[in-house]
C-alpha cells in the first residue's frame, strides 16, 4: 500500500493495482466471515444465560465481553482495509481515465496534491462503474468537499451505533430490534457489496 501511496498517479501500474485490489478484497471478505462467526456465537453464549444460574451467568458475561471486544476490533480492522480497498480501486478508475484526464484542470490537481490529501480524497467517493464525465465530476466535488464534514459523518455513525448498544445493554429494546435498526452485519454487506461492485 505504502507503494501506492507515494508514488505520483502517472506512475503506477495498472496491473499491481488490479493485483493490490484483489487481495484487499479477499482480505475483506475472510475478516467479514470471521466477523459473522463471532456474532453467532455472540447469540449463542447469549442463549446459553438464558434461565443460567447467576455464577453461570457472571462466566458468560465475561466470555461475551471478550467476543465482544473481538469483534470490535474485526470490525476496525474490516473499515480499514475497506478504505485501502476504496484508495486502490479508485486509482484502477483514474488510470482507466488517465489519457482523458490529462486533457483537463483535474490531471493538474491530482498530481500535485499531497499524497495524505489525495488518498483521503479518493477514500470518499465510490468511481465504481462511472463514465467519464461523472467521475470527472466526482473528482471535482470531493476536492472542493471539507475534509471536516466526513469525519463529522463517521462520529455520528460511531455515535448511532453506541446508542444502540446502550439501549440493548440498559434493556430499553432487544437484541433483534437494535440489530434491525443498526444492522451492522447489514452494513458490512452493503460496504462489502459496493466494494465488489468495483470490479
Amino acid at each position: 500500500m505504502e507503494k501506492f501511496r507515494k508514488n505520483p498517479v502517472d506512475k503506477l501500474g495498472i496491473s499491481e493495482l488490479r493485483g493490490e485490489e484483489l487481495k484487499l478484497r479477499s482480505r475483506i471478505n475472510r475478516i467479514r466471515k470471521e466477523i459473522e462467526k463471532i456474532e453467532r456465537e455472540k447469540k449463542g453464549k447469549f442463549e446459553e444465560g438464558i434461565g443460567a444460574d447467576l455464577i453461570r451467568k457472571k462466566m458468560l458475561a465475561q466470555e461475551l465481553k471478550q467476543l465482544d471486544l473481538s469483534a470490535k476490533l474485526k470490525v476496525k480492522n474490516f473499515m480499514a482495509l475497506h478504505k485501502q480497498y476504496m484508495f486502490v480501486s479508485n486509482l484502477v478508475i483514474i488510470k482507466k481515465y488517465q489519457r482523458d484526464l490529462q486533457k483537463t484542470e483535474m490531471w493538474d490537481k491530482l498530481t500535485h496534491i499531497a499524497p495524505s490529501d489525495f488518498e483521503k480524497a479518493l477514500i470518499q467517493v465510490n468511481l465504481s462503474g462511472k463514465g467519464f464525465e461523472s467521475v470527472l465530476d466526482d473528482l471535482n466535488q470531493i476536492f472542493f468537499m471539507d475534509v471536516a464534514d466526513s469525519d463529522r459523518d463517521l462520529d455520528e455513525a460511531e455515535k448511532q451505533l453506541l446508542e444502540a448498544w446502550n439501549s440493548v445493554e440498559s434493556g430499553t429494546i432487544d437484541v433483534e430490534e437494535a440489530e434491525n435498526l443498526i444492522s451492522i452485519e447489514k452494513k458490512l454487506e452493503k460496504t462489502l457489496d459496493e466494494a465488489e461492485a468495483i470490479c
